[in-house]
């Protein structure tokens, strides 16, 4: 059957799977409230971090009061590409660096493409209630599904609110011989009624010739290249991929550049807006939302995105933000760290002392050769296994503060085993170590 002929079906379904998660039962979830080294802490406006299937995501948001609060969602889904990605890290070896490759995520749909659109479809739904009356959705995706999903989005958000058609042009490696390379992603763009917020931002235009027009009432402007006037934004952008020698780089394979999050999240929201990613990735979402002084909402359900997100926060973010999640793989693999721990009383003080850390290598898919590399790195000194270390309590709510963060970073690829923090008045009777490893399995300990 053609697919254009399934997306009615896919409608329909897709609305009677709203009303059945919109009437099931509310979730629950685990708390973990990073506060890190001199967060700012505002409960009234705490940023929310969801390590979960998006969906119950949303339906946790929905049940606690976030229909129609949220100004702009972006999401950046699979690409129905049929193919695995692998995130890349770098891990101190004897000799040197060695680069390590796990399986990220799945992009390969048994079904083929109407189970992929059946996944979009529902969550498509749940966003539009979550969408505020003046917000706007941006869905980023190719050439693979565009098409599809613009009919659906047509359904959903109605053909009278579709704003634009986004075009991301890059560069990027590989050319074809048999057709046009393709060097550009497609971003639709709806908004949730005909009163949205929009902000123009402004682009350089250059002269022809580069060469100054003298027009009067025309403010011209001057750089190396020449002259050029500056003119609201057009739908085509020309931003550079995040390259393997960005600064920007955090070793995630299909990370968004911070200039591109700007121009959206500029434009379609104002400070103090939510700001949503349900397909967070590695968090340039959020990133870009604190710097701007927008409030973020973000979930993705893979060890190695949370994990990059933890560690861009704790390096990037000025405001404390909530952790949630089920725990639904917790104990799946055997952790162990070993450690020591000395008092000091008088001076308020823990010293904490990191000496080995377990882990079964054996849980894990890496690519072929990879797992002797690391086993002889796991004899060596285990901890270089280690990517970050939280340290806190945990409250009369029994949620997890985390008041310090270690982590390690592409310029020191190895947590100090000597850990210094002073001792907490409000643990009551004892505090707790967060451990993350490379491969984002977590473990939980009582100092």
């Amino acid at each position: 059957m053609e697919i254009i002929e399934e997306i009615p079906r896919l409608i329909r379904e897709g609305k009677k799977k709203l009303e059945h998660i919109l009437n099931s039962s509310e979730l629950k979830f685990h708390h973990e409230l990073i506060l890190g080294y001199n967060k700012l802490q505002n409960h009234g406006s705490i940023n929310r971090l969801y390590k979960i299937d998006n969906i119950y995501a949303m339906k946790d948001l929905l049940d606690n009061g976030y229909s129609s609060k949220i100004d702009l969602i972006y999401i950046d889904p699979p690409f129905f590409t049929m193919a695995d990605y692998y995130h890349r890290i770098e891990v101190l070896g004897k000799d040197g660096k060695e680069v390590i490759e796990y399986k990220a995520y799945s992009d390969i749909w048994k079904n083929g493409l109407i189970e992929y659109l059946d996944m979009v479809t529902i969550r498509l739904y749940l966003m539009k209630e979550l969408l505020s009356d003046i917000g706007s959705i941006y869905v980023h995706v190719d050439y693979r599904t565009v098409h599809y999903i613009k009919i659906i989005m047509d359904c959903i958000f109605g053909r009278e609110n579709f704003l634009n058609e986004v075009i991301w042009a890059y560069k990027s490696g590989g050319t074809s011989s048999k057709y046009y390379s393709r060097k550009h992603d497609n971003i639709l763009v709806y908004t949730k009624t005909d009163k949205y917020i929009f902000n123009p931002q402004k682009e350089k235009s250059y002269n022809r010739d580069f060469k100054p027009y003298r027009f009067k009432g025309i403010k011209e402007y001057e750089d190396k290249l020449g002259w050029y006037t500056l003119v609201n934004l057009k739908d085509v952008w020309n931003i550079n991929m995040v390259g393997r020698t960005s600064k920007e780089r955090v070793g995630y394979g299909t990370q968004k550049p911070t200039s591109l999050l700007e121009r959206i999240i500029l434009s379609s929201s104002n400070e103090n807006s939510i700001v949503a990613d349900f397909f967070a990735g590695s968090g340039t979402t959020a990133i870009v939302a604190e710097r701007h002084n927008r409030r973020w909402i973000c979930s993705d359900i893979g060890n190695a995105s949370i994990l990059t997100i933890r560690k861009r926060l704790a390096s990037e973010s000025k405001n404390a933000y909530e952790l949630l999640n089920d725990k639904s793989n917790e104990g799946d693999i055997k952790l162990n760290l070993d450690l020591d721990v000395k008092v000091d009383n008088n001076n308020k003080i823990i010293d904490i002392n990191l000496n080995r850390y377990d882990l079964d290598l054996n849980s894990i898919k890496f690519k072929k050769g990879q797992k002797d590399i690391l086993k002889k790195i796991q004899k060596e000194n285990s901890l270089r296994l280690v990517d970050y270390i939280g340290i806190g309590y945990i409250d009369k709510y029994n949620k997890l503060i985390i008041k310090e963060e270690r982590y390690r970073s592409f310029n020191n690829l190895i947590i100090d085993r000597c850990i210094r923090v002073p001792i907490y008045q409000e643990s009551r009777k004892s505090m707790c170590i967060k451990c993350i490893d490379i491969f984002g399995n977590e473990l939980l300990q009582t100092l």
